[in-house]
């Protein structure tokens, strides 16, 4: 069986347990230094106990150090990296090609900052002893494939959140406009800035508009195109964003991949347990420049976002009318008061918050950029985000519990969803019971209780509930 593994991003450790509470195969954290977020670090202890909190259930964690080094970086980054390894990491994502050669003993997997766009690049990694390659965000469908025909390696691939306009890797705009460098941490976002366009002849053709920023990736209806294509791990960028967001976006990712398992038989995933949110994902609702496939199918057009670097948003309806201080939706809609909503205008967003709400008519408390036929974007829901507060999933690995009774011995054996096995025995005296319709009930009322632990006890069955045993 080919594996398959849901990739989220952890900030610390809060968002690490979230991870893996709602669904993933894996999680990648930063360490103290040397990761490519800068504000994402975390102590050697914290991730040991992340580390011990996924291995619970499977789930593989990545560390990274991922920026370039400094000739004297290179003794304290392999000192991290060899504390990290002593923590229970699964493998350092890397960039600098430095830690490829300090015989570190875990998987060393080639980062998306090594910008691996061709069959020959992903070759030469798998060669240097890469045991995976997270390939560049800026491929098609076409050129995955080729990679893969190419090497044996495992490929990882973004699949969620945030794109660069540049090559990752290969962006050298911050530090040629700041002290801060994307390839050390500390990306200034240059690109999410406002931009004149001007032509050869000095005559400005667009004037402040955010000209370099790109929407957001969102390929999960291609998910199964992509496990076709022979990737093995699907990523989710993110490690600067909320709880919230990883709740939501890791549970929508994995009911997409287990649908997509579903109908390939010689597919399963690469962690264990279930989980179950109490909510209903959606990613339009977390936050979102707005979804784009970026260069999936090739070259397209609307992968821009020249309005707003900031979340757009769930398209919510246009304006029909307006009315003094409301404006009335066109169609249908399910906005309620203190949701957060925006408009695109001729000097980008604007945004307010909802007051009132009756029937098609709202009450907004601003009403810049409220005119008929402007399209409405709800960024904040509140109802949802306080579901997502709220939640509380927990996930659990499925148990089948066999009981066997005897006069002299009890025996029960605990037996988990992958085969893995747990017995204890009791001997005793044990006298035949008065009612063994109410003992068979008791067994199987004991044996389900798994109180706070991973397990869920999901069948018992029993031999020998004739004779009587205390509980």
């Amino acid at each position: 069986m080919k594996s398959i593994e849901l990739l989220a991003p952890a900030k610390d450790l809060q968002a690490a347990v979230a991870a893996v509470d709602y669904g993933a195969d894996a999680l990648y954290i930063g360490g103290a230094r040397f990761g490519a977020r800068h504000a994402a670090g975390n102590s050697a202890e914290e991730i040991a106990r992340a580390v011990e909190y996924a291995h619970q259930y499977g789930v593989r964690v990545h560390a990274t150090l991922n920026t370039l080094l400094y000739d004297g970086e290179l003794a304290e980054a392999e000192r991290q990296a060899r504390e990290l390894i002593a923590a229970g990491v699964d493998a350092l994502i890397v960039q600098d090609m430095a830690l490829r050669r300090m015989n570190l003993p875990v998987e060393l997997h080639a980062s998306t900052q090594a910008a691996t766009r061709t069959p020959e690049q992903a070759l030469f990694l798998e060669r240097c002893g890469f045991a995976r390659v997270i390939l560049e965000r800026a491929l098609s469908l076409d050129e995955i494939r080729a990679i893969r025909a190419a090497c044996g390696v495992d490929l990882e691939c973004f699949v969620h959140g945030a794109i660069c306009v540049g090559y990752s890797g290969r962006c050298f705009l911050s530090r040629s406009m700041s002290e801060r460098s994307g390839n050390r941490g500390a990306c200034s976002q240059p690109c999410r800035l406002t931009y004149d366009l001007v032509d050869e002849s000095g005559r400005t053709v667009v004037k402040g508009r955010h000209l370099l920023s790109v929407r957001d990736l969102n390929l999960s209806d291609r998910i199964g195109e992509l496990i076709d294509a022979g990737i093995t791990s699907f990523k989710i960028e993110g490690r600067l964003k909320d709880v919230g967001y990883i709740k939501n976006v890791v549970s929508h990712y994995r009911q997409r991949i287990d649908r997509a398992l579903a109908s390939r038989p010689g597919f399963c995933r690469s962690s264990v347990g279930e989980s179950r949110p109490d909510f209903q994902p959606d990613p339009s609702k977390s936050f979102t420049r707005g979804e784009s496939e970026y260069f999936f199918d090739g070259r397209r057009a609307g992968v821009a976002s020249f309005d707003t670097p900031k979340s757009v948003g769930e398209f919510v309806g246009r304006v029909a009318r307006v009315d003094g201080r409301n404006f009335t939706l066109a169609g249908p809609h399910d906005l309620a008061p203190g949701d957060g909503i925006c408009f695109r205008t001729w000097n980008g967003l604007a945004g307010t918050n909802v007051n009132e709400v009756a029937g098609n008519r709202i009450v907004p408390n601003r009403m810049e950029g409220v005119v008929p036929g402007a399209e409405v974007f709800r960024n904040f829901d509140r109802r949802f985000s306080l579901a997502l507060d709220r939640s509380r999933t927990r996930r659990v690995i499925p148990v089948r519990a066999d009981a066997a009774i005897t006069p002299q011995r009890v025996t029960v054996r605990f037996t988990d969803c992958e085969g893995v096995v747990a017995e204890v025995t009791r001997d005793g005296a044990f006298e035949p019971a008065k009612d063994s319709r109410k003992m068979s009930e008791t067994v199987a009322a004991q044996l389900s209780r798994s109180g706070d632990t991973i397990f869920d006890v999901r069948e018992v069955r029993s031999e020998g509930s004739d004779r009587f045993v205390p509980v």
